[in-house]
C-alpha cells in the first residue's frame, strides 16, 4: 500500500493485496472522514464507492483467503469540498451535503463504474512520473477521479438519491447488506441473519425480509440470492483464468459442496462450462 498527501490533507491510497487465510475483521462504530474509492481487481468491480463523512456502523466482515485486491481510495474531510467545488459563499454544494453528516450516519452510495473512471483510476496507479510532477500529474488526476464519481449525484442518475418508498436509512443498510455479501461470498448469511445484520425493520421494530428483496432488486435489478450467484461467479471465472486450481477446487472456494450444481450455475452465467474456462486460459 502507498499512500500519498496529494493536497494538504487529502490523500491518496493505492493498494494490492492478497489474503493467504481467511481474515475476519470488525470495524467499530467511529467518525468516518469522505472516502472515494475505486476497485479495479476484486469481488466488487462493477461499482464504485462513495462513504460519506459521519458515523460509520459497526460491523463484521470476512476477507477470503486467495482474494487479489488492487484499489484506489481517496480520503478527506468533506470541508475540502468547498475548496474544490465552491458555491458563491464559499460552502459546500448543496447536492453534495448528503456526504457530509457530522454526527449523524454517513451516507454511502455504490455509482456504477465508467470506462471513464476506470481509465483514470489506471493512470492514477500507473502515473509514468517522479517527484514534483508526479504530485502534480496525481492532483489533476485525483480531482478528475472525484468529478466523474460525483457526477451522477449532481444529475440525479444511477439511483442514488434514496427512494421516497424506503424508510429513512434503508438504502444505506440495503447497500451494507450488499458489503456482507461480498465479503462473505462462500459462506453467505441466510435472509433472516442479513436482515438482522443490518437493521432492516418496520415501523414496529420487526424485521421485513420483504424490504431487504424490495431493496435488492431496486437498487440492483435483482433479487439477494441472484445478486449473490452472480458475484460468486464471477470470481470462480477469475479464479479458473487463474490456471492454478482445478474445477473442483474453485467451486468448494466458492461455496459449492457439489461441483454439479456448481457447473451448472457457472454455464448459465457465462454459456461455457467451468472446464472450458479452465482450458481455454491453461492454452493461451
Amino acid at each position: 500500500m502507498r499512500d500519498i498527501e496529494v493536497y494538504p490533507h487529502l490523500w491518496l491510497s493505492i493498494s494490492d493485496s492478497e489474503y493467504h487465510d481467511d481474515v475476519l475483521e470488525e470495524v467499530l462504530e467511529y467518525n468516518h472522514p469522505l472516502q472515494f474509492c475505486v476497485e479495479l481487481l476484486g469481488v466488487n468491480t462493477d461499482d464504485t464507492l462513495i462513504s460519506g463523512a459521519g458515523v460509520q456502523r459497526s460491523w463484521t466482515f470476512k476477507t477470503p483467503k486467495f482474494q487479489r485486491s488492487v484499489c484506489v481510495d481517496i480520503h478527506m474531510p468533506p470541508s475540502l469540498l468547498a475548496t474544490f467545488f465552491p458555491t458563491e459563499g464559499g460552502e459546500i454544494p448543496s447536492q453534495f451535503s448528503l456526504l457530509a453528516k457530522g454526527d449523524d450516519w454517513q451516507t454511502m452510495l455504490h455509482p456504477k463504474k465508467t470506462t471513464a473512471v476506470n481509465s483514470v483510476a489506471e493512470q492514477i496507479i500507473n502515473c509514468p512520473y517522479q517527484g514534483i510532477t508526479k504530485r502534480m500529474y496525481l492532483q489533476v488526476r485525483v480531482l478528475e477521479l472525484i468529478r466523474l464519481q460525483l457526477t451522477p449525484i449532481i444529475t440525479d442518475r444511477g439511483g442514488l438519491q434514496p427512494q421516497p418508498r424506503f424508510r429513512a436509512g434503508t438504502v444505506e443498510r440495503i447497500y451494507q447488506a450488499r458489503e456482507i455479501l461480498l465479503s462473505r461470498l462462500e459462506n453467505p448469511p441466510s435472509l433472516l441473519e442479513l436482515a438482522q445484520l443490518v437493521g432492516v425493520s418496520d415501523a414496529c421494530g420487526g424485521l421485513r425480509l420483504r424490504t431487504l428483496q424490495r431493496g435488492f432488486q431496486r437498487l440492483f435489478s435483482t433479487t439477494v440470492f441472484g445478486y449473490l450467484t452472480d458475484k460468486r461467479m464471477e470470481r470462480a471465472k477469475c479464479w479458473l483464468r487463474e490456471g492454478n486450481r482445478t474445477v473442483l477446487e474453485v467451486a468448494i472456494m466458492t461455496g459449492y459442496s457439489n461441483p454439479t450444481h456448481f457447473s451448472v450455475a457457472f454455464k448459465r452465467k457465462f454459456g461455457i462450462s467451468p472446464s472450458q474456462c479452465l482450458l481455454g486460459k491453461k492454452s493461451v
